[in-house]
């Protein structure tokens, strides 16, 4: 067996530091290396994340947990508070239940709802096991008026509750929406047993899944729309004129798309979300003119237009004016690939001789850092150690 002895000191304490620090500590029990938080370094942190410059305006104080304030068409992050805080979702989750079945489900489905769907908690739009409802129909529910059976009903026609949530949470982890469990199609906590440790996001989180549910026009029309019919079995008046079925007219959440008491110009549409457990959250999307801002915030005190329209205001001022503090990834790309990527070139340059290369194994790691790191050993131990060095 070689002995390193014969090390130059600044080679050993690399080689050491290497096998030490990649992949996590793995050799040291209970002790491994925090990943860079998604979307940037400075996400981290829990108060106003911002980078304005001299007299510029600071972001409005709301009474909210955590909050986000993003450029919708670029990613960047314009300013946040505890972004990645996690926090419980309420009916905003059903952004991300919407964003999973839209692609899944056909819209000209007709679909029979359980008994148990039908009693769900909270807020319902009124369905019945007696009639069939069309896919669409459910959608314009789930993401209008925040209707709890609905989001039971399209769980049931995925193939059944374990099956939604497993897909919801694949397709969070696909967005590198990493701070999202998920536990129910609808965001309901107490009544269902969940608390912030078994169901939670962060409004990081749902700035990623807002603005990838945008993207489909399907998605888009759903939260766009203020008011539309909803199927129920016809009245008694109704039947005796021969028809088969009744309805009434469902009316959206969204205060702030126009005509509403809280009507804000441009907005495109969003989802708001409510319990007591997790307090007011929402998340939305404005376009004016060329600039598309896109806000989230979670556990704010009161319903949540006010704030999110001193939200929006800011990132409409702020955008090409700050400084940006993060970014929302693409999907399917590695969350970090350019934290990851800054590593691989500062390892190229200096493989471990000066303060730059034991930066690199601290920010590097994983499978490839952890080879590196043998490789780099045994190499300089084979160059260095003599027959005097060896012992057996």
């Amino acid at each position: 067996m070689g002995s390193s002895r014969g090390l130059p000191r600044r080679a050993a304490f690399v080689a050491a530091s290497a096998l030490c620090l990649s992949a996590g500590l793995s050799a040291v029990p209970g002790v491994a290396t925090a990943a860079p938080p998604v979307g940037g370094e400075r996400l981290g942190g829990t108060g106003t994340i911002v980078d304005a410059p001299a007299g510029f305006r600071a972001p409005p104080k709301i009474n909210a947990a955590s909050w986000v304030i993003s450029d919708a068409d670029t990613g960047q992050i314009l300013a946040a508070k505890d972004p990645h805080g996690k926090y419980l979702p309420a009916s905003t989750l059903k952004t991300l239940t919407a964003l999973t079945l839209i692609p899944k489900l056909d819209p000209n489905r007709l679909v029979r709802p359980s008994q148990k769907a039908c009693d769900v908690e909270g807020t319902k739009v009124g369905m019945t096991p007696k009639m069939q409802y069309k896919v669409s129909d459910l959608f314009h529910a789930l993401l209008m008026m925040s209707a709890n059976d609905a989001a039971v009903t399209l769980a049931e026609a995925n193939g059944g509750m374990a099956a939604t949530i497993a897909d919801m949470n694949a397709e969070a982890r696909h967005l590198h929406a990493s701070d999202t469990l998920a536990a129910s199609p609808n965001g309901l906590d107490v009544d269902l047993g969940l608390n912030v440790r078994t169901q939670h996001t962060s409004s990081y989180d749902l700035a990623l899944i807002l603005r990838e549910g945008m993207k489909n026009p399907d998605f888009r029309a759903y939260v766009r729309a203020l008011t539309t019919h909803f199927p129920a079995p016809p009245t008694k008046r109704q039947r005796k004129k021969g028809r088969k079925t009744g309805g009434y007219p469902i009316y959206t959440h969204n205060r702030m798309l126009a005509g509403q008491p809280h009507a804000y110009t441009g907005m495109i549409g969003g989802k708001n979300g409510y319990t007591v457990a997790a307090g007011q959250t929402f998340v939305a999307e404005a376009k004016r003119g060329n600039h598309t801002i896109l806000i989230s915030l979670m556990k704010a005190d009161v319903p949540p237009s006010p704030y999110a329209a001193k939200l929006l205001d800011w990132g409409f001022a702020a955008v090409g004016k700050v400084r940006p503090v993060g970014e929302l990834v693409a999907p399917g790309t590695p969350a970090n690939a350019g934290v990851q990527g800054k590593s691989a070139k500062v390892l190229s340059s200096s493989l471990g001789s000066t303060e730059s290369g034991r930066r690199w194994w601290l920010v590097g790691g994983g499978a490839a850092g952890a080879t590196m790191a043998v490789a780099v050993l045994f190499a300089v131990l084979r160059r260095r150690r003599s027959p005097a060095d060896e012992t057996t």
